[in-house]
């Protein structure tokens, strides 16, 4: 809590070729019901000027923290999504006087083999230029199988120009994080509460490894959500619900 301001704080951590806006902006209103939110974008990601070199980490896991410095919070909870989910452990290891509980979702430790082809492809056609094959490379690996099914052709269509033609600057340096993390040794030292949520269906960080992760953080409590790896955009009630809920141990 900080000053007047009744609410617990939640830092939020978004992933690799997204932002604040895009990967939290559909559940903001719930979230913001519930906690004092705040966040900060990723180099080249809302904004924010684009880094001339590779991203780290620590870094980002610094940023976040600086942005509650900057309200005046000393104390928080940290919501990662996919990339940010390995920002949000890190940050814990980093600051765990700070950190109250983690809420994480589609999370991964480390990159696996899958992982590193799909995010060099990826990388690839962001750096060739062509909108639409990236599109619909993005497309078929973040919705689930019933999500691309819904949608008529034309809807698709729509979807693959707006996804392809909406790519934050910051991506590739993004990416090649996401390929090369490994914050594996890092889930033991996890002494808060913490939250796994699982899409089912996701086809971007497969569902072994969210529960790789919860597996991982002592005491984590693992909960599944239908659906591809974005939540917000298949399923943003239920995941907004996931991420204002109490679970038991949690302290604010």
């Amino acid at each position: 809590m900080s000053g007047t301001d009744p609410r617990p704080v939640l830092l939020l951590a978004h992933g690799a070729g997204g932002s604040l806006a895009a990967n939290y902006g559909p559940v903001m209103a719930g979230l913001a019901a519930r906690y004092r939110v705040i966040g900060a974008d990723y180099p080249g990601a809302g904004g924010s000027p684009r880094a001339r070199g590779p991203l780290e980490l620590d870094d980002l896991a610094d940023r976040l923290v600086a942005a509650a410095d900057a309200e005046g919070v000393a104390r928080f909870a940290v919501s990662g999504f996919s990339l940010g989910g390995a920002v949000a452990i890190r940050l814990a290891v980093r600051h765990p006087e700070r950190v109250t509980a983690l809420l994480l979702t589609a999370p991964f430790a480390r990159a696996d083999a899958q992982v590193r082809l799909v995010a060099r492809v990826w990388r690839s056609l962001v750096e060739a230029g062509d909108p639409d094959t990236l599109g619909r490379f993005l497309l078929a690996h973040s919705l689930s199988p019933a999500a691309l099914e819904a949608m008529d052709p034309q809807e698709l269509e729509s979807a693959v120009k707006q996804v392809g033609g909406d790519v934050p600057a910051g991506t590739p340096e993004h990416v090649e994080l996401a390929e090369r993390l490994d914050v594996t040794a890092d889930l033991s030292r996890i002494t808060v509460p913490t939250l796994v949520v699982s899409p089912t269906d996701d086809p971007l960080i497969a569902p072994r490894l969210h529960r790789e992760v919860a597996a991982g953080i002592p005491g984590a409590r693992l909960m599944r959500i239908p659906g591809g790896h974005l939540p917000f955009a298949e399923h943003p009630d239920q995941w907004a619900a996931l991420l204002t809920a109490p679970f038991p141990g949690r302290k604010e």
